[in-house]
């Protein structure tokens, strides 16, 4: 059974339309790496490719020039009409830096050391699977001071699911296990597993209270056996840092654990402050 939205009742400003983007799994699948997030360094690769901006599909970017923020398959404006944001304010030099958790791979707590260090807030998007086998990281996280967002129960493809309950549900599971092991209400911030979403998923998040966080900034961080260089992962990190910028990294990254100090600091001597997205 699909859901049925008339497309009466959803809301104005999506309006089809052509720009140079391209999605993450039409380009990772031309580059031969599967579908996941896309990156700025992967597209210097790609020739420009100008395609029809739908209301569904992966999240993805075109970036233009180092250090400006990249173009999206939808709108900052369009976006904030659902409460969502792939952005914050672009004439404020702040990052918003979020991490991504499928399960635990032993990095974690060196970057929760890391950014207490540098008292640099983040926001850890967690599946069910984290919570329940990592229920003390979790615990650390909240008790200094960073964000647990949703990332659903499963990590399904949430724009696949046929039903509304059926998304209240991968989206309700998580809020409760999370409050079983932290005794505390889910801060209703909430990432698309992979980045795959449609308008409909975005009515109904906002529905349930929550801001859908895509982001402006990623790399090839997530292979646990091809791990990207240190120093080429601090090139693409800071020549594509931008104001405004919601970073996605993967805390399964033993790179990413290794370089975080190092990034931290050169994004502080390019004049950078720290936010939360829940406060977008």
């Amino acid at each position: 059974m699909f859901l049925y939205v008339n497309k009466e009742n959803l809301k104005k400003g999506w309006k089809k339309r052509v720009i140079k983007v391209l999605t993450p799994a039409l380009l990772l699948t031309a580059l031969g790496l599967g579908t996941s997030f896309l990156t700025g360094e992967i597209v210097s690769k790609v020739a420009n490719v100008s395609m029809p901006v739908s209301v569904s599909g992966n999240w993805g970017l075109s970036f233009q020039n180092e250090g400006s923020a990249p173009v999206g398959n939808a709108t900052k404006e369009e976006l904030m009409e659902y409460n969502a944001y792939y952005i914050g304010d672009e004439n404020e030099k702040v990052i918003y830096l979020t991490f991504d958790a499928g399960y635990e791979n032993g990095n974690t707590a060196e970057i929760l050391d890391t950014l207490k260090k540098h008292e640099v807030p983040a926001c850890f998007f967690l599946v069910g699977n984290y919570i329940e086998k990592s229920p003390d990281l979790v615990k650390r996280m909240v008790a200094e001071g960073h964000t647990v967002g949703n990332h659903t129960m499963h990590h399904p493809d949430m724009s696949a699911l046929g039903t509304e309950e059926a998304f209240k549900e991968e989206i309700g599971a998580l809020e409760t296990l999370y409050k079983e092991v932290t005794g505390e209400d889910m801060v209703k911030v909430y990432r698309p597993p992979q980045g795959k979403y449609s308008e409909s998923n975005l009515m109904m998040a906002e529905e349930l209270g929550y801001k859908t966080i895509f982001w402006s900034l990623a790399y090839v961080d997530w292979y646990e056996s091809d791990q990207p260089d240190p120093d080429e992962a601090i090139n693409t990190l800071t020549s594509r840092i931008h104001p405004g910028a919601i970073v996605l990294l993967h805390s399964t990254s033993s790179t990413n654990a290794s370089i975080l100090d190092e990034l931290l600091v050169k994004w502080k001597n390019m004049g950078y402050t720290f936010g939360s997205v829940s406060e977008l």
